[in-house]
């Protein structure tokens, strides 16, 4: 139900129900104003009281303005091999809210420790107990409670930009927000790259001199709960996805596989139960069930009943700034350690 929800949101912030949508924005704009306000109030709150400080440790925060689906949980990761490459004792800290995200974080990088605390300053309290050097929270934009060394934005180019803000629009904080961040970075799945320079254009000229680069998250390969690696030819499938953006998982599948895609969408960092993994095989019958890496590593768990079914990776591939973020993010991250 709240998947479906969701699907139907975003299907209203694109425009896609036209004069009804249109009518639907007019009738919910006091409620944008009333969230405009408080944000500004807690803005106005946080210029004066700037974010705890923990003494010895540095914090890297990577966020969005968006609600979901700009690409963080793998540009986290990313940036946790960067500066645990670089020699510095590293953790990531993620919300109880995004489970899935903390079991992908230690899969993809085993020898950086993760932490899930919705309370980022005493997450990172415990992350440096352990040993932590440096902290990167998943999401860390608005938790303006902690302070922090960089401060890392992305926006993705699937967005409207400049765009509404809640609920009327996927924004949580307007675009003047981005004068704080340190680094911007544009992100890309199924958006055209035109768009993506358009986007470029117009934060290089609001805020020069923070694009510091722009990345394409590509569908990677097909493989088995065990990461093994498989061919999925021509045939239709059950898509499963638990994310942020359910419309892009679509088009992405259907791009990938020359045949017929159903679409099973439940909220984002939805906790499946046996019961519904159980229906999901039965609404696919002989048809192969395919989801996103954040589905596979809660659904690893239930492969007896799930029967044939593939993960299709993600890959990043950067069109530009790799390099120049890389020392960037190292400069930083040293020079605060040893200031």
């Amino acid at each position: 139900m709240r998947g479906s929800v969701e699907k139907v949101i975003r299907a209203w912030w694109s425009a896609e129900f036209g004069t009804l949508g249109a009518a639907f924005s007019i009738v919910t704009a006091p409620f944008s104003w009333f969230w405009i306000c408080l944000v500004w109030l807690r803005d106005q709150q946080f210029s004066r009281f700037p974010g705890k400080q923990v003494d010895g440790l540095v914090v890297v925060s990577v966020g969005n303005l968006a609600v979901g689906g700009t690409g963080k949980t793998p540009v986290v990761a990313w940036v946790a091999r960067v500066i645990a490459d670089a020699g510095f004792p590293t953790c990531v800290l993620t919300s109880t809210r995004g489970k899935d995200e903390a079991l992908l974080h230690r899969g993809w990088n085993k020898g950086v420790p993760v932490v899930v605390n919705s309370d980022r300053i005493s997450g990172a309290m415990y992350a440096q107990k352990q040993g932590a050097k440096v902290v990167i929270l998943d999401d860390g934009f608005q938790h303006r409670r902690i302070g922090r060394a960089l401060d890392i934005v992305l926006l993705s180019a699937e967005d409207p930009y400049p765009g509404r803000l809640l609920p009327t629009g996927p924004y949580r904080e307007g675009r003047s927000a981005l004068s704080r961040a340190d680094v911007l970075v544009v992100t890309r799945r199924i958006a055209p790259i035109s768009r993506a320079l358009e986007l470029e254009e117009e934060l290089e000229r609001r805020f020069p001199g923070k694009l510091k680069g722009h990345l394409h998250l590509a569908p990677g390969s097909w493989t088995m709960f065990d990461g093994e690696p498989v061919e999925l030819g021509s045939t239709d499938v059950l898509a499963v996805c638990a994310v942020a953006r359910s419309e892009v998982f679509k088009a992405i599948v259907t791009e990938k596989l020359n045949g017929m895609v159903e679409l099973a969408v439940f909220g984002d960092h939805h906790e499946y139960s046996r019961i519904e993994v159980m229906k999901l095989r039965q609404r696919a019958g002989k048809r192969p069930i395919v989801m996103t890496e954040k589905d596979a590593v809660k659904l690893r768990s239930y492969q007896e009943v799930l029967g044939e079914a593939y993960t299709l990776t993600e890959e990043m591939k950067w069109d530009w700034g790799q390099t120049e973020l890389d020392k960037h993010i190292r400069s930083v991250v040293g020079q605060a350690l040893t200031a």
